[in-house]
């Protein structure tokens, strides 16, 4: 695989049970590169280390005055330059070559695997760890790929070295090569303080990194209260606890690093001072004693890069385990569905709750809790993140649906749509039937000001279709995104729309005018809103009232105000002991039954001019 054909058309099934069996399935994968890699080191490292033959056999040339072999050597030692030059070139070519399709073959694993897990994905794991998994820690899974070949090439070339110096010089060959194995693994007892030191700071580091995402996504919230400063200190504090564990893993891998220089220094006293003992009795020349001198000295070169994958390893085996960990992670339901891909029509029941939506009605749901809300509109989609009774479609249940067919089929809107940085023509450009027109969609969602505001806000574009959106429409208000994300919704025109608190950003006036727009629109359609709005629960055509996850009650808004004390409390927000003196004033509950006709006649004396005024404005 070559970078220019990037990316993969499948970049295979990882083994993710746990992080060296991930680094050691892409190193398999990536066998081709890796060769091509080794080969290329293997020229490049032997090429350095023969110099100090061809100097050795230079120097005795000289003083035997051998003009032949002064030329000869002269010659071998161009071979290596161009050795070293050519090796060097293509081995870092392979090698980056490597890194890169390495990193490149994650990054498509994890964006798959967070397409396929969608809202389940930030459930199971911190929205900063993904974000560290997606960048830090690919980088450092590509660098212990890439440092694999040239460790390896390294590796054999000090074989070699070895092997070739016991055979030119034994006397010093077998000294050398009973060293260097000594002085390579010196370092293997530090390396597991140096690991755990590097992984304290990793850990650290990704805290101060998901303190300073969730800071940034809630900025405008803390401007408002005030918590800047707050939250500034709480970074400041992260940071320099990284900064501190960073200092404690750089000492680890600065002793390890002077361990590195000080023990092939020692080695090279050794030989030097046995060398010349052996060369003043005349056992070897002159030449010799050079050549294995200037090997100790060039060998120290391929030796560097046993540290390098030992660092390598470090950093990327933890990176690795949170990859394996995002990657490990399943759908409870099976998304290729157990049922053809059929068109379900009818009722959405949902036998966790006993909920019932009528099919082409307008339901509203109230629920005390938001938690047990949100888990609610989850499940309605089907598929949901979390293991659970399938909701049912016209008698067919969601979760034996493909999951993209079930998707096209139920659109559920959260409470906090994301809306993706582009023009709004592209926002709007969803998998929709046709049927409602974008004009029309973003007319019922309310969203003239929106478009004024996008237009006043772009330098080149006239037409509000072409105005840009920034990252998650940071640049407009709660209420104007909500509206927005309701518009896409709208054009879209599935079977049956789930909406999660659409228009709590929204001011009363500007939400009746909505809950009117999606009567209209959505007509014929099966809507369910989930809401404690008064002013939606009133144009919808029937409210069910959850309470401690079933249904409590189900009717008109109208009815259900006058006659479910606890839906009233949720719907206005009685507070227990306003409830309590409500309760007091109507006596028992006979008497409230007796009087919920009256009550029920009453309130709609004071709706009715209400609605009156809504019109007017």
């Amino acid at each position: 695989m070559q970078i220019q054909d990037l990316p993969y058309s499948d970049p295979g099934v990882p083994d993710a049970r746990s992080g060296p069996r991930l680094l050691w399935w892409l190193g398999r994968n990536q066998l081709d590169g890796q060769c091509k890699a080794l080969l290329w080191g293997v020229l490049h490292f032997v090429s350095v280390c023969a110099l100090p033959f061809c100097v050795g056999v230079a120097v005795q040339a000289a003083v035997d005055r051998s003009a032949t072999r002064l030329a000869l050597t002269g010659g071998l030692m161009l071979l290596c330059g161009t050795g070293i030059a050519v090796g060097d070139t293509f081995l870092h070519r392979a090698a980056v070559t490597n890194w890169i399709t390495a990193a490149a073959r994650l990054q498509q694993l994890l964006a798959r695997k967070a397409a396929h897990l969608g809202s389940a994905l930030t459930r199971r794991v911190a929205a900063g760890e993904v974000v560290t998994v997606s960048t830090g820690d690919v980088e450092k899974i590509g660098w212990f790929v890439e440092a694999v070949s040239r460790f390896t090439a390294a590796a054999v070339t000090v074989v070699v070295v070895c092997v070739a110096l016991v055979v030119y010089q034994p006397a010093l060959g077998v000294i050398v090569a009973a060293s260097l194995p000594v002085v390579a693994l010196a370092v293997l007892p530090l390396l597991p303080r140096a690991t755990t030191r590097a992984d304290v700071q990793r850990e650290k580091a990704g805290r101060a990194t998901e303190l300073a995402s969730d800071t940034v996504a809630g900025l405008r919230v803390l401007r408002g209260i005030g918590g800047e400063e707050l939250f500034l200190d709480r970074y400041r504090r992260a940071s320099q606890e990284v900064r501190h564990a960073a200092v404690r893993s750089a000492r680890m891998w600065s002793v390890i690093s002077a361990l590195q220089v000080l023990l092939p220094g020692l080695l090279l006293i050794v030989v030097v001072l046995r060398g010349v003992q052996l060369a003043r009795e005349g056992r070897i020349t002159v030449g010799e004693l050079v050549t294995v001198y200037s090997a100790i000295m060039i060998v120290n070169y391929p030796l560097r890069h046993f540290v390098e994958i030992a660092m390598a390893y470090s950093f990327s085996r933890p990176s690795a385990q949170r990859a394996a960990r995002v990657l490990s992670l399943e759908r409870p339901t099976d998304t290729d569905g157990s049922r053809a891909s059929a068109v379900p029509d009818g009722d959405l029941f949902d036998p966790a709750t006993g909920l019932l939506a009528p099919a082409h009605a307008f339901t509203a749901v109230v629920c005390g809790d938001p938690d047990m809300a949100g888990r609610l509109a989850d499940r309605l989609g089907g598929h949901p993140a979390e293991p659970a009774v399938s909701v049912l479609l016209g008698g067919v249940p969601l979760d034996e649906l493909p999951l993209d067919h079930a998707r096209s089929v139920v659109l559920v809107q959260d409470k906090d749509p994301v809306l993706l940085s582009g023009t709004l023509r592209e926002l709007l450009d969803v998998p929709a039937s046709g049927a409602v027109r974008a004009e029309d969609a973003l007319s019922a969602a309310q969203c003239a000001d929106v478009l004024n505001a996008l237009v006043q806000g772009s330098l080149d574009a006239s037409d509000p279709m072409d105005a840009r959106i920034t990252e998650r429409g940071r640049s407009l208000s709660g209420g104007q995104r909500q509206r927005l994300a309701l518009a896409r919704s709208l054009v879209a025109d599935p079977e049956v729309l789930v909406l999660d608190e659409p228009t709590s950003a929204v001011d009363s006036h500007t939400e009746a005018r909505i809950a009117d727009g999606l009567r209209r629109l959505r007509s014929g359609r099966t809507t369910v809103m989930l809401t404690s709005s008064p002013l939606l629960l009133d144009r919808a055509d029937g409210v069910v009232f959850l309470h401690e996850g079933e249904v409590a009650a189900t009717g008109t808004h109208r009815e259900l105000i006058g006659s479910e004390p606890r839906y009233r409390a949720v719907v206005t927000r009685e507070t227990e002991d306003e409830q309590r003196r409500a309760e007091d004033a109507t006596g028992p509950p006979s008497v409230r039954e007796g009087s919920a006709t009256t009550d029920g006649a009453a309130l709609l004396g004071v709706l009715e001019p209400l609605e009156e005024i809504e019109e007017s404005a």
